[in-house]
C-alpha cells in the first residue's frame, strides 16, 4: 500500500547480490510530491506534479512557473495529477498525455487526457479515456502510463481500494476479476481512446474491450524492454505481498483471489497462493516496498546494467536493483537507498536513470556508478 500501511523494506528471500552502490546525485528539488516524468525531443523534461501541476527541467533548471492548460484534478489522498508521456510522433503532433483523478469523493475514476504542448503551454486538451466504473474514496488509481512499439498505449488501473469500499454490493477489490470492469486491469488503448482490435477481449462476451490483463491490485510501475519487448510491471500489495510481474496479454494475475497479502486487520485475504490458469509473481516482497516506479536499463552509460531491473519504493524509500537472465529469471535484487520515497524511475534519452521522490520537497536524482 501506498503511504502508511507498511513501515520497514525488505527484499524478499531472492538472492542479495554485493556489488558498488550507485551514487545519488540530486539535480533539482523544491517539486511538490511529484509523480511522473518524460522527455520530449529536446530533452527537455516535464514532471508532474500531484496537486496539479506540470513543471518544466531544461538544461537542469526547473522553470519556476508551472505550465498552463490543465484541468483541475482530485488531489486527495493518493488522487491527483498522476502520469505524464510524450506521444512516440511528438515531433509530428505535440502530444502529451496523462493520467489523473477526477470527480469528487464519493464519486470518481481515473482518466486518460492528451493535450498538444509548444513548448511553455497546453491546449486543445482532450479525455480520451475514463475508468467505466465510479468509485468511492481516494485509493487505488494507478496509473503509469507506457507506449508499446506499436504506439498503442498501456494504462494500469487500479482495483478501486481497501476493504470496506464497496461497489455494487460486493467488495470493490473484487472488481479486478470482472472483465466488464476496468478496475484491477491494465489495458491497452489507442493513442485516440480507442481499443485495439487485436486485444485479448474484443471478441468475449461481456468483457470491456480495452483490457489487456486482470486481476491486478494497484500496478504503479510498468515498463517495456525495447529489446525483449517484455512488459514488466510492479504493483502494490496489501499487508505484504507486492509483486513483480512479467505481463502477458489476456492474463489473470490472480488478485484478490490468489494473494501473499493479507488484511490491514491482520487476516488472510485468501488461502490460495497460486492457482492454475493465474499467474505467479516473480517476486513478493513482504514487508511490502510499497513500488512505485519501474525502469529496465537499456541504455549505454553503464554497460553491466543492461536489462536489468531498477523498481521503486516509497516505504522502502529505495530502488530494488535485479539482475535477470536471458529468460526473463530473477537472479538477484539489491537496494539501493534513496533516503526519501521514491515515485518514479525512468531511463533517460542520455542513458542515465532518473528518480523523482514523494516528497513536498521533492527531488529529481540522478543514479551514475559509484
Amino acid at each position: 500500500m501506498e503511504s502508511s500501511e507498511s513501515s520497514e523494506a525488505a527484499p524478499s528471500n531472492e538472492l542479495l547480490t554485493q556489488v558498488p552502490t550507485p551514487q545519488v546525485v540530486t539535480l533539482v528539488e523544491s517539486l511538490e510530491h511529484p509523480w511522473g516524468l518524460t522527455w520530449l525531443p529536446d530533452g527537455t523534461m516535464l514532471v508532474t506534479e500531484r496537486p496539479g501541476r506540470v513543471r518544466i527541467i531544461k538544461d537542469g533548471v526547473l522553470d519556476p512557473t508551472p505550465v498552463s492548460g490543465l484541468p483541475e484534478v482530485l488531489a486527495r489522498g493518493q488522487g491527483g495529477l498522476m502520469d505524464v508521456s510524450v506521444h512516440p510522433q511528438f515531433a509530428e503532433n505535440q502530444w502529451v498525455y496523462f493520467t489523473y483523478a477526477d470527480g469528487t469523493g464519493s464519486a470518481n475514476r481515473t482518466r486518460v487526457a492528451r493535450a498538444r504542448f509548444d513548448g511553455s503551454d497546453l491546449s486543445d486538451w482532450q479525455v480520451i479515456f475514463e475508468v467505466n466504473r465510479t468509485k468511492e474514496g481516494t485509493q487505488h488509481f494507478g496509473s503509469r502510463l507506457v507506449w508499446m512499439p506499436d504506439s498503442t498505449l498501456l494504462v494500469s488501473i487500479g482495483d478501486g481500494g481497501n476493504p470496506p469500499v464497496e461497489l455494487e454490493g460486493d467488495l470493490i477489490r473484487n472488481q479486478a476479476q470482472n472483465l466488464g470492469s476496468h478496475l484491477g486491469s491494465l489495458v491497452r488503448i489507442n493513442d485516440d481512446g480507442s481499443p485495439p482490435a487485436n486485444n485479448p477481449f474484443v471478441d468475449t462476451a461481456n468483457a470491456d474491450p480495452a483490457i489487456w490483463s486482470y486481476g491486478h491490485r494497484n500496478i504503479q510501475g510498468v515498463a517495456i524492454d525495447s529489446v525483449t519487448g517484455q512488459v514488466w510491471a510492479t504493483e502494490h500489495g496489501s499487508k505484504g505481498g507486492d509483486e513483480l510481474n512479467l505481463i502477458a496479454a489476456g492474463e489473470n494475475y490472480g488478485w484478490p483471489i490468489v494473494t501473499h497479502s493479507r488484511e490491514y486487520s491482520g487476516g488472510e485475504i485468501s488461502s490460495e497462493r497460486s492457482r492454475p490458469g493465474m499467474v505467479d509473481p516473480l517476486i513478493v516482497w513482504t514487508p511490502s516496498i510499497a513500488p512505485s516506479g519501474l525502469a529496465v536499463y537499456r541504455g549505454d552509460r553503464v554497460p553491466q546494467w543492461q536489462g536489468d531491473l531498477f523498481a521503486g519504493g516509497l516505504v522502502s524509500q529505495s530502488i530494488q536493483h535485479i539482475k535477470l537472465d536471458a529468460s526473463g529469471a530473477v537472479l538477484s535484487q539489491t537496494p539501493i537507498d534513496i533516503g526519501q520515497r521514491v515515485r518514479d524511475v525512468a531511463q533517460g534519452p542520455d542513458g542515465w536513470i532518473y528518480v523523482l521522490t514523494d516528497e513536498p520537497n521533492g527531488r529529481l536524482v540522478r543514479l551514475e556508478p559509484g
